[in-house]
């Protein structure tokens, strides 16, 4: 399992440096990186692949390793420990790179950076790992032959066999442990992943998409707390299984977030956040949005799971394809308010559910307008992983804008249904929303034409002043009119 290896010393002046890879040079894991690479560009082959598990770990990273190749220059590499090890390779030290991840990747960081000597790593049949690390190590360079950099409880095993012990990327009780048995250990420094990220990795700001759970039974004039509070538990489920998916949608998205200017600084993407613990986070976010759903009807648990179909569908394929990521997107804002209604016992209006879906589906394509205009601006070219061309801008423009005065025709028609009498004493003050939607769509427009934009039309209607000044004349107008 020694790859590329060069003659060494009998005596050398200086101990070889050993520098571990997942973890420890590299913020990521590169088994983790691999297969979530290999899962947004073929679904159905990262699935297929997992077969290999049964022939063993090392197996496993072969066989990814076979299919995948990844990017190594946008990776999220330890810049601290990158900088000692090119330190040191510059005043002629040794360099060489032992990893559990399969040949093929270690071999491919080793050219990215053309400092390592040797290089030692998994083959199809032995996992490179632990002691198994520890005795190749030891029988290239002989017992405390040797300094090592790791970052794993699993290099214990390495650090007893090396004469000095360095850390990168473990944690405080990890680093407590290491130093009271090594107590000269060289620590680097590590910015651990804090409350801000996790928040950050569950995008708590898209929860505001979910209160349209409650739009059917405001809509119906249903204020009473059982109904309200029925309709807030399903926000609450809604939300959770979410962000269990803009999880998932943010692993299978890691390479493509890291060429984008503002969304390679997101937690997975940076390496702020381990992919382990997205993995983890995944079952236990989506566990704990079921467990909030069985308070409600069995409808709710239905339309709930046809959500997380949908959702699941869109980020590994759907949003990868023309115009269908637009429908489904509106459909997902569908599928709110029906569930919505299911939660809180309320028959849900076609009119409420034709509005939202014109509207939505203006929004989704906003975005990807902002996204076409982003890219023409920093003179980029077609976007990588959607089906949109920059010369598509023109023709999304005119659907967006399009389909925003849809949602405002379905509006003007609602006002002045029999719908509408039941419910407001004065409908012909609805009017008035008519025009505030019409100034407000209107305006997103040109702001997308201008390239002043936020990337997210939701965030930018959550923290646009003028955005949240016409949603207290409509809530106004609306009052107005019982």
């Amino acid at each position: 399992m020694l790859i590329g290896a060069v003659a060494c010393p009998d005596e050398p002046d200086e101990k070889v440096l050993v520098v571990d890879l997942d973890g420890t040079l590299l913020k990521s894991d590169l088994l983790f990186e691999s297969y979530f690479s290999l899962l947004a560009r073929n679904p159905f082959r990262a699935l297929a692949t997992l077969a290999a598990l049964r022939r063993g770990k090392a197996a496993f990273k072969a066989r990814l390793a076979e299919q995948v190749t990844l990017q190594m220059a946008t990776l999220p590499w330890r810049d601290e420990v990158v900088a000692f090890v090119k330190s040191e390779r510059a005043r002629g030290r040794r360099i060489a790179m032992a990893s559990a991840s399969n040949r093929r990747v270690v071999e491919a960081v080793a050219a990215h950076y053309g400092v390592f000597d040797t290089c030692f790593a998994s083959d199809g049949m032995v996992n490179l790992s632990g002691s198994a690390k520890a005795e190749a190590l030891c029988a290239a360079f002989g017992a405390n032959g040797f300094d090592y950099i790791g970052n794993d409880r699993v290099d214990f095993a390495v650090w007893e066999r090396a004469e000095k012990v360095s850390v990168a990327g473990a944690g405080p009780g990890l680093v407590r442990e290491i130093q009271a048995r090594w107590p000269d250990a060289r620590i680097f420094a590590n910015r651990r992943a804090g409350l801000r990220d996790y928040l950050r990795a569950l995008r708590m700001h898209q929860w505001l998409k979910n209160l349209l759970l409650l739009a059917p039974a405001i809509a119906a004039h249903r204020f009473d707390l059982g109904t309200i509070g029925q309709a807030l538990i399903g926000l609450v489920s809604f939300s959770l299984c979410a962000s269990g998916v803009y999880v998932l949608n943010d692993l299978v998205d890691l390479e493509r977030d890291r060429r984008h200017p503002t969304k390679c600084n997101r937690p997975f993407a940076s390496g702020a956040i381990p992919i382990l613990h997205g993995l983890l986070l995944i079952p236990g976010l989506l566990g704990a949005s079921i467990a909030a759903g069985l308070f409600l009807p069995p409808l709710f648990l239905a339309v709930l799971g046809g959500y997380l179909a949908l959702t699941l569908c869109y980020s590994v394929w759907l949003k990868r394809q023309m115009m269908l990521d637009v429908v489904v997107l509106g459909c997902l804002y569908g599928l709110r308010l029906v569930a919505g209604g299911a939660a809180s016992n309320v028959s849900l209006s076609a009119w409420l559910a034709a509005l939202s879906i014109f509207l939505f589906c203006s929004l989704a394509l906003t975005k990807r307008c902002t996204e076409l205009t982003n890219r023409i601006a920093r003179g980029g070219g077609d976007p990588a992983g959607r089906d949109y061309a920059l010369g598509d801008l023109p023709i999304l423009q005119i659907l967006a804008a399009a389909s925003g005065f849809v949602a405002i025709l379905v509006l003007a028609l609602y006002v002045n249904s029999d719908a509408v009498r039941p419910l407001y004493h004065y409908p012909e003050r609805l009017w008035l929303l008519c025009i505030v939607m019409v100034y407000w769509i209107g305006r997103v427009q040109i702001l997308v034409h201008r390239g002043e934009m936020h990337d997210d039309p939701v965030v930018f209607a959550a923290t646009d002043r003028v955005s949240m000044v016409c949603a207290a004349i409509s809530a106004a107008v609306l009052f107005s009119g019982l």
